[in-house]
């Protein structure tokens, strides 16, 4: 049986390990922000187009199509050579796709959302994905929230969630202890105390 195969639009990275694929409506900032993330010392997979592939194991791998490898358009600045500019390191050939990051997204809602963020699934031949939305607001560093998610990401597949977290002390914190309950009020045949009927 062969592969499924697609072809995406959007910038695939690869950050932290985790291949992230940054989406948002043309003029988001997707390039120039994969521009500075390659700047921290994270790689670029793909600009623009990005080849799926999914495999007998059900991941699903992002590569560039070959004509566009390597290169990035930046608004003002053109077509850029990223091995050139940054070296070979800052170039992954392909990568396992794992997180979905949405850009320019609408304010956001209420408590439920700040705990727990604005989460999803977004669907790549067939495979469903970890997807994350962020809003636009100005002189947010999107490059260290896109860091941030991807770790975040990698520690909720080792099994760790900080808002199961959070939501777990506070309820620890709530509950009552045995040191804190009332002492029980003395029965008449109480044994007097030690100094009772003391004369000095």
């Amino acid at each position: 049986m062969e592969p499924a195969t697609a072809t995406g639009h959007g910038v695939f990275l690869l950050v932290h390990g985790c291949g992230t694929l940054l989406r948002g409506r043309s003029g988001a900032g997707k390039s120039e922000l994969a521009l500075e993330l390659v700047a921290r010392g994270h790689q670029l997979v793909a600009d623009d187009a990005v080849d799926w592939r999914r495999g007998a194991d059900g991941r699903v791998t992002g590569s560039c199509p070959q004509p566009l490898a390597g290169f990035i358009e930046i608004r003002g600045l053109g077509v850029l050579n990223v091995g050139a500019l940054y070296g070979s390191s800052a170039l992954a050939p392909s990568a396992a796709l794992e997180l979905v990051i949405e850009l320019g997204a609408g304010p956001g809602g209420g408590g439920e959302e700040r705990l727990h963020g604005r989460r999803g699934v977004f669907e790549v031949l067939g495979a469903q994905i970890a997807a994350i939305s962020l809003p636009a607001r100005l002189g947010h560093n999107s490059a260290v929230l896109v860091e941030a998610a991807c770790r975040d990401h990698l520690l909720r597949k080792s099994g760790y969630r900080a808002d199961q977290d959070l939501v777990a002390r506070q309820r620890r914190l709530l509950e009552p202890r045995p040191s804190d309950a009332l002492p029980d009020a003395p029965t008449d045949g109480a044994a007097p105390a030690p100094d009772a009927g003391r004369r000095d």
